[in-house]
């Protein structure tokens, strides 16, 4: 267990010293920044949220925002997943590592939670600032903030999770390519079966439930997409809730976070039996 503990906090060492951490700060301060001028200008705009539609608009434009930030969430662990494993393997790193009673899978656990812990961080501190701009601009608060960050940190510790799993078969600049490809394919499948939802079409609402089974990233979005937006929200827009992809009708069952969990461990699980077969 010390082991472990040691190679994450070595992993964040790591992790904080690469140049995509540095864009990845860049890239939230514009988000925040715009963020602030458009929340600043629907306040504006609508003198308030106190009219149904202001309220829809400052619900909608949140998930918006939030949706960037777990796109930067999403690009930054993937690629920081591949050159953290797959990386110190082709440069010999890896190897000079094992030559000492280190397990495998001691290694790859521990450099997991450290980029668990870096997406959390990430996910938490970005979200928490975005949460204060919208309170003082428009004044409007999510319901479930924990909630909907914690389901945030979810999909990123998924994705990366996935990331380290292709690290470990294809080089690393290939692994975060397709993890972030898969992210991006299986939100476009989502929103396509949230149409299919709406146009009362089984077969096209079925592309998306499959989706968020092979990979629950977009379901614990939706998930956290229902914790940042006011619940009267759904009685005001109605149907039309379905066909958006920035609104989400239902929370997330715990049948559902108890497959993502797995989902994620059987994955990790694949991930520690690739890596200990590789040859270093």
């Amino acid at each position: 267990m010390n082991t472990v503990v040691t190679i994450a906090a070595l992993t964040l060492q790591e992790a904080s010293r690469r140049r995509v951490l540095r864009s990845l700060a860049v890239l939230t301060c514009v988000l925040l920044a715009l963020s602030a001028w458009g929340f600043a200008r629907l306040d504006a705009e609508f003198g308030g949220l106190t009219s149904g539609e202001a309220k829809i608009a400052g619900s909608t434009v949140l998930n918006l925002v939030m949706f960037g930030f777990s796109l930067i969430a999403a690009l930054g662990t993937a690629f920081l997943a591949g050159p953290t494993l797959s990386g110190e393997v082709e440069s010999g790193i890896a190897l000079a590592m094992m030559t000492r009673p280190i397990r495998r899978s001691s290694v790859l656990a521990g450099k997991w939670l450290g980029l668990v812990a870096f997406g959390a961080g990430f996910v938490t501190a970005a979200g928490s600032a975005q949460f204060v701009i919208v309170r003082l601009t428009v004044g409007y608060w999510p319901p479930h903030p924990v909630t909907g960050l914690a389901l945030l940190a979810g999909q990123t510790a998924a994705l990366l999770t996935l990331g380290l799993l292709f690290s470990t078969v294809i080089s690393p600049m290939a692994s975060g390519i397709v993890a972030v490809g898969l992210f991006g394919a299986t939100w476009i499948a989502g929103v396509v079966g949230s149409v299919g939802d709406a146009l009362g079409n089984p077969s096209v609402a079925m592309v998306g439930t499959v989706s968020r089974m092979l990979l629950p990233t977009d379901g614990l979005w939706r998930g956290a997409m229902n914790s940042f937006q006011d619940p009267a929200l759904l009685a005001q827009v109605g149907s039309g809730a379905e066909e958006s992809p920035f609104l989400s009708m239902a929370p997330l069952t715990g049948a559902y976070l108890a497959w993502a969990a797995i989902w994620t461990a059987l994955v990790l699980g694949l991930a520690a039996l690739s890596f200990q077969r590789r040859d270093l």
